[in-house]
């Protein structure tokens, strides 16, 4: 997308939530026939052009991600995409963990959850995120990837610098 990559250390969390091992298998009509493992060779060759690290994550266990998000918070991972999978819409404590947590994180669904059952149209851990990219596919994570790469860099120490001294 032509970001220019981001020179540190920056990692990027990226967690799969519930059934998000099935993909290529569970309803393909919905999520395609691409498989988790296709999804994560995909956004860490995007992530690693735009100068960020990977690690990944897939549970169908809440408790288990929960655990990881603080896991990597204590490791000192600063930004994270998620997608919390059917957790999305009732889990108070992933909300809690992920805006507890300290990082800056992207929710990111592969269907538009707005063009499905009434009861996915609400996302309990929306509002722990900075944004969420519903209904692109696979694209929506290398779009959030790419936002938290953009950001960062602005964010950085030496971009402040810089603007400090143009004033």
């Amino acid at each position: 997308m032509g970001l220019r990559p981001y020179s540190s250390d920056m990692e990027i969390g990226v967690i799969n939530g519930p059934n998000l091992d099935r993909l290529g298998k569970r309803e393909p009509e919905v999520y395609g026939t691409q498989t988790l493992g296709d999804l994560e060779k995909l956004i860490e060759k995007h992530a690693k052009a735009a100068g960020a690290k990977t690690r990944f994550f897939q549970s169908n266990h809440e408790g288990e991600i929960i655990d990881t998000i603080a896991k990597w918070a204590d490791k000192g991972v600063k930004f994270m995409v998620i997608n919390p999978g059917g957790h999305t819409h009732v889990s108070v404590a992933l909300r809690d963990s992920i805006a507890g947590s300290g990082m800056r994180a992207v929710e990111v669904h592969i269907s538009n959850i707005y063009k499905r059952e009434e009861f996915r149209h609400k996302s309990v851990t929306a509002s722990a995120c900075e944004g969420v990219i519903t209904g692109l596919g696979f694209s929506g994570y290398l779009l959030a990837v790419d936002h938290l790469v953009s950001s960062a860099a602005k964010d950085s120490p030496a971009k402040k610098k810089t603007a400090a001294k143009k004033k």
